[in-house]
C-alpha cells in the first residue's frame, strides 16, 4: 500500500494504513449504523417548516454549491458554453444571484468550458472547472488508463477531478487496491482538488457507504461525492447523514476540515437543496458541500 499523496498520513490513522490487514481491521471495526435511527432522523429533517426568508437565503447558498453538470454522451461545445453562461448568471431576473461553485464535465469538454470562463474570474467569484475521470462512470479501466485521463484533465485547466472507486474491488474486500488507486489519481491530480465518488447505489448497505467514506478519506479524498448521477438509488438524504458523519469524525479525529457532495437523485427539488444544507451545517461548517446536478439550479431559481 502506499503513502497519501501528500506523503504524511494524520498521526491518528498511520498505523491503519501501514498494510492490507491493518486496513481491514479498522475498516471492518467501525462502529454498525443503526439504519431505523438514521432514516427517521432523515425523514424528520426533510419534514421540518422554513420561514420564506430563511428558505431565500438559504436557496442562494445552495445555488452558490451547485456543481453545474452535464455528463451526457450528446453533450456539445454549444451545450457548455450555455452550462457556463448559466452558472455566471443563474437569474438573469436577480443580478444578485451567486454563481455556481464549479462547471462539471467530460475531460475532453475542459478546454470549451475555459475557454467560455476565461476572465469572469474579475467580474465575480471564480466557478471552478470540475472533470469526471477515471473512466466515468464505470470505473471499469486499468489505471494507467485512469491516470491518463487525470492528467490529460488537469493539463487542460481542470480545477477539479471527479473520480469512481473501483466497487467490485470494494465489494470484494480489496480495499488496499480501492485505497492504493484513490491515493494514485490524488498524486495524478497535483493541485486539483479530488472528489472520490463512491456510487453509494451499488453498495449495497449504510454499513459499506461507512466503510467506503473512511477509505476514500484516508486516501486523501478532499471530497467524498455519493454519486455517477447514472446509477439508482443516487443521493438519498439517509446515505448522505453517513457521509456527512464520516467527515465528522475526520475533522475531530485529525483537525482536517473535508467535505461532501450528494449529487444526483433526490437533490434535483429545490426543497431538498434547503434539506441538504440544514442536515450538512449540523455536521460542518459552510463551504463543505456541494450538490451536484444539472436540474437542480433551474428549480432554485426560479423559486
Amino acid at each position: 500500500m502506499s503513502e497519501t499523496a501528500t506523503g504524511v498520513v494524520p498521526a491518528a490513522f498511520a498505523d491503519v494504513v501501514a498494510d492490507e490487514v491493518r486496513l481491514r481491521r479498522f475498516l471492518d471495526g467501525l462502529p454498525g449504523v443503526d439504519p431505523v435511527a438514521l432514516e427517521q432522523r432523515a425523514t424528520a429533517l426533510a419534514t421540518r417548516s422554513i420561514k420564506k426568508q430563511s428558505k431565500l437565503t438559504a436557496i442562494d447558498l445552495a445555488i452558490s454549491m451547485v456543481d453545474l453538470t452535464t455528463l451526457e454522451g450528446a453533450d456539445t461545445a454549444g451545450k457548455v458554453r450555455n452550462l457556463v453562461r448559466k452558472g455566471l448568471q443563474p437569474d438573469p431576473e436577480r443580478p444578485d444571484t451567486p454563481r455556481v461553485a464549479a462547471i462539471c464535465i467530460y475531460p475532453d469538454l475542459v478546454p470549451v468550458a475555459a475557454g467560455a470562463l476565461a476572465g469572469s474570474e474579475n467580474t465575480g467569484t471564480k466557478i471552478n472547472i470540475a472533470s469526471v475521470a477515471t473512466a466515468f462512470p464505470s470505473g471499469r479501466a486499468a489505471l494507467p488508463v485512469k491516470i491518463a485521463d487525470v492528467e490529460s484533465a488537469v493539463a487542460a485547466g481542470a480545477d477539479e477531478i471527479d473520480m469512481v472507486i473501483d466497487r467490485g474491488a470494494f465489494l470484494a474486500g480489496h480495499y488496499g487496491k480501492v485505497y492504493d488507486e484513490i491515493v494514485a489519481v490524488k498524486q495524478a491530480a497535483g493541485a486539483a482538488r479530488l472528489k472520490v465518488i463512491l456510487e453509494t447505489g451499488e453498495l449495497a448497505t449504510y454499513d459499506n457507504v461507512r466503510k467506503a467514506s473512511w477509505l476514500a478519506l484516508l486516501a486523501g479524498g478532499d471530497f467524498i461525492k455519493t454519486s455517477t448521477g447514472k446509477v439508482s438509488p443516487a443521493a438519498t438524504l439517509p446515505v448522505t447523514h453517513v457521509m456527512l458523519q464520516a467527515v465528522h469524525d475526520w475533522k475531530r479525529a485529525t483537525g482536517e476540515q473535508r467535505a461532501v457532495k450528494p449529487a444526483g437523485g433526490s437533490v434535483r427539488p429545490r426543497t431538498r437543496s434547503v434539506t441538504w444544507l440544514r442536515s450538512a451545517r449540523s455536521r460542518v461548517r459552510n463551504g463543505c458541500i456541494r450538490t451536484g446536478s444539472g436540474s437542480a439550479l433551474h428549480r432554485c431559481s426560479t423559486i
